[in-house]
């Protein structure tokens, strides 16, 4: 079978734990396309070369969770060239047998404009920048200045900016204990799957 969830969503709205539950509860593979932009912005150098030839290795940098690690990743998200390099690895990865998740900013609208469900996940910035701020730490204030910052420049980007896809289905977490905000996505997911048997 092949199913693909695409989840998108700004950064700390909850998608992550989202995805990951969604591919353990129903066995898909999952990606995290940030990460892939994430260890290019880590590993330094020209991010086009260095997108070009991504490999497993480079995912498993240990700080790929960092906040610095969050804004290099915005940072090159922004190039085309790099954009293009993984393109294909996406798409490969979303219609794999035996179905898959990929979480980002682009998957609904530009990744897997095909995908069988589509969710954009968002929460208030201040909400997001709280989740953050417990997850790395820091001043509490600059914390949702980048946030807001890195917003900005994902949504009014040229290339596939952050939007949600015309026919995804929106779940805000802000108000939802992260078990509320999987169960909506797993009966959106339950819903798809038994309409298209």
């Amino acid at each position: 079978m092949i199913f693909t969830v695409a989840i998108d969503g700004p950064a700390a709205a909850g998608k992550g734990t989202i995805s990951r539950a969604v591919a353990a509860r129903f066995g898909f593979a999952h990606l995290d396309t940030g990460a892939l932009y994430r260890a290019v912005g880590v590993k330094g150098g020209d991010p086009i070369a260095v997108a070009r030839s991504l490999n497993a290795t480079d995912l498993a940098h240990p700080g790929l969770r960092s906040l610095e690690a969050g804004q290099a990743a915005s940072r090159v998200a922004v190039i085309p060239e790099v954009r293009a390099a993984l393109l294909d690895f996406q798409r490969s990865f979303a219609r794999q047998p035996g179905g898959a998740v990929l979480d980002g900013r682009d998957i609904g609208t530009v990744i897997c404009p095909e995908a069988e469900v589509k969710l954009f996940i968002t929460a208030r910035p201040e909400i997001r920048a709280h989740r953050r701020w417990l997850e790395v730490g820091g001043d509490a204030a600059q914390v949702l200045t980048e946030v807001k910052e890195r917003d900005a420049r994902d949504m009014s980007r040229a290339d596939a900016p952050l939007k949600p896809a015309t026919d995804a289905i929106r779940i805000d977490t802000s108000d939802l204990s992260s078990e509320q905000a999987i169960a909506a996505a797993i009966a959106e997911i339950d819903r798809r799957l038994n309409t298209t048997g």
